[in-house]
C-alpha cells in the first residue's frame, strides 16, 4: 500500500522544493520507491521547442536521483511566476481537481511513498474563475497530513504559529516542522525554533543549513510520518 504526505510552507520561496528533494532522496537511498508530485507549478522556463520545463519537478528528480518521469510529477505547468489561479487566467489550462487526483492515484499504484508539494503557502488559490479550489481543498480531497517547512530566521515565529493555527482550525493535520536556512549556533534561530516548538506543540523534525545535500533524520522516523493513501 502506498503512503503519502503533503509539504506546505509558511509562504512562497521558503524552500519547500529544496526540502522535498532532500526528503525524496532520503527515501530513495533507503531502497524505497519514492515519488514526487505537485498539483501546479508556476514560473517555469521553456525548452527550445517551446514546451514548458517543470522546474520544481526537475530539481527534485535531479536532487533525489530518481527515475520517475517529469510528466508524472505535475499535471499543470505555467510560465508566469504567479499563483496558479492567476497564471491559468492568463495562459489557460485551469486546474481541475479530478485531473490532480487522477495523477496522484496513478503514482499511488506504483510507488511506496509519495511526497506531494504545495504551491506557495497554505492559503494559495489553485483555481478561482472556473472553480473555487484552494490548496487546502486538494489536501482534503487526497486525505493527506502535512509537514510544515519554515525559515529559521527573523519573523518565523509569527508565520509558523499563524499557519499551524489556521491548519488546525480547518482540520488539516500537521505532523511536524522542518526548518530551512538554519545556521548552527545562531542564538536567534535557535530561540525561534524553540519558541515555535513551544507555541505549536509540534516536533521539530530536522534543521537544514544552506548547502546541505542530505536530510538529517532517521529514515524509519521519516517513513512513519507518511499515511496510507485512501
Amino acid at each position: 500500500m502506498s503512503k503519502a504526505i503533503f509539504i506546505t510552507g509558511t509562504g512562497t520561496d521558503i524552500g519547500k522544493t529544496y526540502i522535498a528533494g532532500l526528503i525524496v532522496k532520503r527515501l530513495a537511498e533507503s531502497g524505497a520507491a519514492a515519488a514526487y508530485y505537485k498539483a501546479a507549478m508556476s514560473g517555469n522556463d521553456r525548452r527550445a521547442d517551446g514546451s514548458l520545463i517543470p522546474g520544481d519537478a526537475l530539481f527534485v528528480k535531479n536532487t533525489a536521483g530518481i527515475s520517475q518521469s517529469l510528466e508524472s510529477m505535475c499535471p499543470y505547468i505555467y510560465e508566469n511566476a504567479y499563483s496558479p489561479h492567476l497564471a491559468s487566467r492568463i495562459e489557460g489550462n485551469p486546474v481541475q481537481m479530478s485531473v490532480v487526483k487522477e495523477g496522484f492515484q496513478k503514482l499511488a499504484a506504483g510507488y511506496d511513498f509519495i511526497t506531494m508539494e504545495g504551491s506557495g503557502g497554505i492559503l494559495c488559490p489553485i483555481c478561482f474563475d472556473e472553480a473555487k479550489i484552494q490548496l487546502e481543498d486538494v489536501i482534503r480531497e487526497l486525505n493527506l497530513a502535512s509537514l510544515l517547512i519554515a525559515d529559521a530566521g527573523l519573523g518565523t515565529i509569527n508565520s509558523v504559529v499563524l499557519t499551524v493555527e489556521y491548519m488546525r482550525a480547518h482540520s488539516l493535520p500537521v505532523k511536524g516542522i522542518i526548518f530551512n536556512n538554519y545556521h548552527p549556533g545562531n542564538i536567534m534561530e535557535d530561540d525561534n525554533i524553540r519558541m515555535c516548538q513551544y507555541m505549536t506543540g509540534l516536533p521539530v523534525l530536522a534543521k537544514v543549513s544552506p548547502g546541505d545535500t542530505g536530510l538529517q533524520i532517521d529514515v524509519d522516523v521519516l517513513k512513519n510520518l507518511y499515511d496510507e493513501v485512501k
